[in-house]
């Protein structure tokens, strides 16, 4: 069975759960700017918890491919007033935190945050691993080569799989190795990955089942939808459903996604599919 101990709760992921996006950047590429103010902010977590997100992920540093650097201060600055009203009005909500950044997670640690999401899993920040085992919170560990800012040129590999799983395996080791118990593996589709190597990890998604640990999918609105389809991410609703369900046939155990609703629905009909099937 696989848990992960959020904040004294164990969370079950042998069902598959949601992961609501909340980006508080106003760069991000779906949703950035989009959210004004608290009551916007506030507004929207609402709305994807009553649509079944069992997670809320808030982004103050915006990942996507070219996006502008910013100093800690400015990630705090964003983060922390979000989070702190997020965590006042909804008491058990749990919270993860997008930051590749040490001294950032141990705030938002501080602040209620129940997970810490880092696109660099360990490698942009020599303290992040110490400071996940201090506070012993779940670590998603994702893989990604470079920083937001190059990895569109960090796209040439010998072998697309083995090589992204043994980069991210080196980073696993290390984590367990230093006794931090609750891991969470995430391929990086979009991170430093062009389209077809984005399709080549999800069609074989279940290679990563080897490393025995809950796998995130992030697939929600990405280009390799839009551009596949010749449309924007505005429009990529559709395909983002059709490639979440490809997703949870392959292994995926949580669904971080912009449209929460939509994504527990994938997540239902799986489950029919796996519980009703006559062999």
């Amino acid at each position: 069975m696989k848990t992960i101990n959020c904040k004294g709760r164990l969370i079950d992921l042998s069902s598959p759960k949601v992961m609501g996006i909340l980006n508080i950047t106003p760069d991000s590429f779906y949703d950035g700017g989009k959210y004004k103010s608290d009551s916007d902010f506030l507004t929207q977590v609402e709305t994807m918890l009553a649509d079944g997100a069992t997670f809320i992920d808030i982004g103050a540093y915006s990942s996507r491919p070219g996006a502008d650097h910013i100093s800690e201060k400015e990630e705090l600055d964003r983060l922390l007033p979000v989070l702190n009203a997020i965590c006042t009005k909804f008491d058990d909500v749990l919270i993860s935190v997008d930051t590749f950044r040490s001294n950032v997670a141990k705030h938002a640690i501080n602040h209620g945050a129940a997970i810490i999401n880092d696109i660099s899993a360990g490698k942009a920040d020599e303290n992040m691993l110490k400071t996940i085992r201090a506070f012993q919170v779940p670590y998603i560990m994702m893989h990604m080569r470079g920083t937001p800012q190059n990895m569109s040129s960090k796209t040439k590999y010998e072998n697309l799989l083995v090589d992204v799983v043994k980069e991210l395996s080196e980073q696993v080791h290390h984590a367990k190795k230093i006794g931090i118990n609750d891991l969470i593996v995430d391929p990086g589709i979009g991170f430093a990955k062009n389209t077809n190597q984005n399709f080549t990890i999800l069609k074989h998604l279940d290679y990563f089942n080897i490393f025995e640990l809950p796998i995130l999918l992030g697939v929600s609105r990405k280009s390799m939808i839009y551009k596949t389809l010749d449309s924007t991410a505005d429009k990529a609703l559709n395909g983002t459903s059709a490639l979440n369900s490809i997703g949870l046939t392959k292994g995926a155990t949580i669904l971080r996604v912009h449209d929460v609703k939509e994504a527990v629905e994938c997540i239902q009909l799986f489950e029919s599919l796996e519980s009703n099937s006559i062999e």
